[in-house]
């Protein structure tokens, strides 16, 4: 019940062509790729400064990517079996 029909498409088509016409309608395309263009570009400049910024840091401040660290047992202590 959620779930848009194929036909509920078709009338929100029809309804958007009615309200903005057929000569908007291709700039409102243009314009949509366009801020999809821009998204993507400052993601990727993004990911690059980030980069950047991790690469920088100093080396006692990144973790340890060796593998996991051991861990050593707790001292056991020997209880005297008379108690």
């Amino acid at each position: 019940m959620g779930a848009l029909a194929p036909w509920h498409w078709v009338v929100i088509i029809v309804v958007i062509f009615l309200l903005f016409g057929g000569r908007l309608l291709p700039r409102l395309g243009k314009s949509f790729g366009q801020s999809l263009t821009g998204v993507k570009k400052g993601l990727k400049e993004g990911t690059e400064q980030f980069k950047a910024a991790v690469a920088d840091e100093p080396e006692a401040k990144k973790p340890a990517t060796s593998g996991p660290a051991s861990v050593e047992a707790p001292p056991t202590e020997s209880v005297p079996k008379d108690l």
